[in-house]
């Protein structure tokens, strides 16, 4: 029997590298999403739109889209703790607590695959009990939010995965409004170097830190 959570597994798929093989499951992703009651029917919607959108897409174009998308500039990087920490010592020390705990639970990262890359961490909290995928995404949903938002204000229909994984996980979800007006893409160079994680130091101290530690009594 599938957990609850199964559905963050499908989002965290659809955050993936659209490679060939990832292109080839889109249509039984796209099954099992519209069939899901887990999720709202507007994220069915809004998940359907992006599916027929890479369904579409020539394999090129989408892997041009992600790459424009995802991996040039930070504002959007699937990476968790580059928005907190950048490259700083903390960020490791983030690592080796977050590896751990996908190791106590069992879970295996792919070589090469850092333990703060979202679609892992969807991938693991989609195997979790609800309760556990709601305490670790109340540690890190403000950044899975903030880059959600990036990625709508960019206009991309990406934007879906992340608002429905916060809901499942019992987070608010995005702000829509912030996607109406796409983000400029020049100097994305810059933004990577220069743009910190958050803009104020006031409002990363307003904001939880990711803890990634278990609950007690769990």
């Amino acid at each position: 029997m599938r957990p609850a959570t199964h559905a963050l597994r499908l989002l965290g798929a659809l955050l993936l590298y659209p490679e060939p093989g990832l292109r080839a499951l889109l249509p039984e992703i796209a099954a099992e999403i519209a069939n899901d009651g887990s999720l709202r029917r507007i994220d069915r919607e809004r998940l359907a739109d992006l599916l027929g959108e890479l369904m579409r897409a020539d394999g090129l174009d989408a892997e041009e889209a992600y790459v424009g998308l995802f991996d040039r500039g930070r504002a959007a990087s699937l990476h968790l703790f580059e928005h907190l920490h950048g490259e700083s010592r903390d960020r490791g020390e983030a690592m080796v607590q977050l590896a751990g705990v996908y190791q106590q639970a069992g879970f295996l990262l792919k070589p090469g695959e850092l333990p703060d890359y979202l679609p892992a961490l969807l991938e693991f909290l989609g195997c979790r009990p609800p309760a556990d995928a709601k305490a670790i995404m109340a540690d890190c949903g403000h950044l899975v939010r903030k880059i959600g938002e990036a990625v709508a204000a960019r206009g991309s229909r990406y934007a879906a995965i992340f608002d429905a994984a916060l809901v499942l996980a019992g987070e608010a979800g995005l702000d829509w409004a912030k996607g109406i007006e796409p983000e400029p893409l020049d100097n994305v160079d810059d933004d990577w170097m220069d743009t910190p994680a958050f803009a104020k130091p006031d409002e990363q101290a307003a904001t939880s830190t990711i803890r990634f530690m278990p609950r007690p009594g769990r």
